[in-house]
């Protein structure tokens, strides 16, 4: 089974970003790179290939689904998980996005000291999974 160790977190709230890569590396001892958009995620990803995306997503221009399935169509990004966060988990949005392959949606706001322990659990159960 796969290690998780990278995640690549695209938000455009820059207090979102703070919160959640604080929770990441200091509470799950993780790598996280950030982006503030889908743009950016497109040109950071091949670099710095991510284990998992965590994409919020409600952004400007490019939202998290969009930039997921463009994600997907770069080489090596086609099987990287995702994780959504969002202030709207409506059951039928979130089923939507599970259905479209995400392992998992997490409600915003979050609980920062339960943030990876919410995303090491999705992690696991699609670990297990395939």
């Amino acid at each position: 089974m796969a290690e998780l160790q990278k995640i690549l977190h695209v938000d455009d709230d820059d207090d979102i970003r703070i919160i959640a890569k604080m929770a990441l590396e200091v509470v799950g001892n993780l790598n996280v790179e950030q982006c503030s958009s889908g743009m950016d995620a497109l040109e950071i990803a091949p670099q710095y290939k991510p284990d998992l995306f965590l994409l919020d997503v409600m952004m400007p221009v490019m939202g998290g689904e969009e930039t997921w399935q463009k994600l997907r169509n770069i080489p090596g990004m086609e099987n990287v998980p995702a994780i959504f966060m969002t202030a709207k988990a409506q059951d039928a949005a979130t089923g939507a996005l599970i259905e479209l392959g995400a392992i998992a949606v997490i409600t915003k706001p979050f609980d920062p000291m339960e943030l990876c322990s919410q995303i090491r659990s999705a992690w696991d159960r699609h670990q297990n999974s395939g």
